[in-house]
Order: C-alpha cells, then structure tokens, then sequence
C-alpha cells in the first residue's frame, strides 16, 4: 500500500525554484492561497494588485507555474455540490477558481447536482423529500421537479456567476447532445426514476473544450425512451472524466479527503494509489459516504484518468489549492 505521503516540501531559497508539481507537501497552505485570491476574479485582481508587494506578487506567480506548465492544455473534471454549493461565499471562491484556471489553459467541464436545492422547491410544493441509503427517493413528480430545478435554475446560475466572472459557460444536462445516456437503477422499484449512466457522448462537449467554453452540466439523463432519470453527480463526473480523458477528476465534499482514522480528522492521507485505497476499504477505514466517491474516483482512473481527488470544498479556494500548490486540498488518489 502506498501510504499518505508527508513529504517535506524542497527548500526555495530564490524566487525561482520551483516545486515539483507531482509531489504533495505537508506543509500549511503557501501564500498562494491566503494572499492573492478572495472572492470574485474582479476582487481578486484588484484587491492582490492594491495590497500585495510586488515582489510577493512575483514570487507567487513564479512558485504556480510548474503546476501551470503542467496542466495547461488538460481536462480538468470538476464535480460541484456539498457546502460549497450553500454558502455564497464558498459558490464565490469555486467560480473565482474556475475562471483562474481557465484563464491560464486548464479546460474546465463542470458537472453539478443540487440537492440541498432540490429539497427546498420540493418543501415549498408540499412534497417531502425521501431518501434510501443515501439516494433520492424520485418518483414521477419528485423527477419532475428535480429537472426543473437542476436544469432550469442551478444551472443557469452557475453559467450565469461564471460568465459574470469573466470565462465563458455553456450550460447543458446529460440529455443534451445525449452526453449520458441513462438506464434504471437495479434499485428502481424501490427509488424511482433513479438512474445509472450505460453511456457517455462527448461530441457536443468537445468543440465547447477546445473554444476554451466551460461547459456546466447538470446530472439528469434520459433513456432511450426519453424517460429522464436522476444521475448521482459523482458518477456523473468519473463517467464524464473517463469518456474525455481527463488529466484530474476532482470531487467537491463537506469532508477533509480519506481519514486514515475516521475519528481523527488530523489522520488525513494526501495521497494514495488504488490498491492502497482498496486495502483501506477491506480495513473498513473507508465507510459510509465516503465508499461510493472512493468508488467513482477508482472506476475513473481504471478508465485512463491520470489522478482522482476527494478535496474539501469547506476550504476558500480549495481548487486552486488542489491544482496550483504542491500542497493539494484532500486526497489524491493514483491509478
């Protein structure tokens, strides 16, 4: 098994030594993402420029470009929900990150569920939410309600916030252009209009990627019948970042990463390969929640994603974080 990494990051004694974009520190998060990146891209620029010396501004600059010339030109996947999809200021940091990173080369596909959304409009229409085992019980109204809101509103949103923020999104769900094709879940006289995904098209995506376009997906998919289905948005995205051939899959969660020790949230393991992520499950260190977003990142990198990350979306700019510093935001994890 290959264990956490606690790799001590090189020394810099000059501005430009670079850290080594393939190696995770231990070490508290570097300036990068304390200083220079607040809320908005707007904010960003003009709040660094007017408060950061000079010299610093440069030595952030020359300690990112490692992490940019290594990434620049690949498909990042980005699945968006959890706390920072309910706090504005965390909806902020994610949107100010992802036109960063899309202002410096990295191709962005963002997919998104909404489910604390979900339950509101669904409370305001008298229906009660039902959930079994962690899935969305979804019958024909709950489904009904489930594309209304994910499509038509969560999902204009974000195109909205991004575009406002100076990139370019298209908003799409996974019926659009059939980029998921949809089948019912085993479970489904049990759950519903719950879906799994028996295909994925990236025809319509891939001229978006290539313009430098953010496409932002919702997780909803229809049959071949046109039968719409609720997708989970994890699976959504290790599909999608399969089918791309994604450089990163990155998961957004209201947790650290893997827990060494569930009950120690100092235990956190920066990295991990595959096999030692399975002896982890067997150990049963990796339970609950956490198993089917284990599951998804392993299926993506068995498919040719290069790295899988479970990264703390409760962290200001844990994108960036994660992309950007030699220091990550959660757990990676390698085929």
């Amino acid at each position: 098994m290959l264990a956490a990494k606690a790799i001590p990051r090189p020394s810099i004694p000059q501005t430009l030594a670079f850290p080594n974009p393939s190696i995770r520190s231990s070490h508290k998060p570097s300036i990068l993402s304390t200083s220079c990146l607040k809320s908005s891209s707007q904010s960003v620029l003009t709040e660094a420029i007017s408060t950061t010396p000079a010299k610093t501004r440069v030595k952030i600059l020359s300690e990112a470009l490692p992490f940019i010339q290594k990434f620049r030109g690949k498909t990042v996947v980005v699945k968006y929900g959890g706390a920072a999809m309910k706090s504005e200021a965390l909806q902020k940091s994610v949107i100010a990150d992802l036109v960063l990173l899309s202002c410096i080369g990295l191709r962005i596909v963002f997919v998104h569920g909404g489910g604390p959304e979900i339950n509101q409009w669904l409370n305001r229409l008298g229906i009660k939410p039902n959930f079994l085992n962690g899935l969305r019980v979804t019958d024909e109204s709950t489904m009904e309600i489930v594309s209304m809101v994910l499509v038509g509103k969560v999902n204009k949103n974000l195109v909205g916030l991004i575009n406002k923020a100076g990139a370019t999104a298209v908003g799409l769900c996974g019926t659009d252009g059939r980029i998921f094709t949809a089948i019912p879940s085993p479970n489904a006289a049990q759950l519903g209009f719950v879906g799994e995904i028996s295909s994925v098209d990236t025809s319509v995506l891939r001229p978006l990627i290539n313009d430098n376009l953010i496409p932002v997906i919702a997780s909803v998919a229809a049959d071949g019948t046109g039968q719409s289905y609720n997708i989970n948005a994890d699976t959504a995205a290790g599909e999608l970042a399969a089918a791309l051939g994604a450089e990163k899959l990155l998961l957004l969660t209201d947790v650290a990463g893997i827990l060494e020790n569930k009950d120690d949230p100092e235990s956190l393991v920066k990295e991990i390969d595959v096999k030692g992520v399975k002896k982890m499950m067997e150990e049963g260190k990796i339970a609950g929640g956490m198993i089917p977003k284990v599951n998804c990142c392993v299926k993506s990198l068995s498919q040719g994603v290069k790295t899988a990350s479970i990264i703390d979306g409760r962290l200001e700019h844990s994108l960036l974080l994660e992309v950007l510093t030699d220091e990550g935001a959660g757990t990676m994890i390698t085929g």
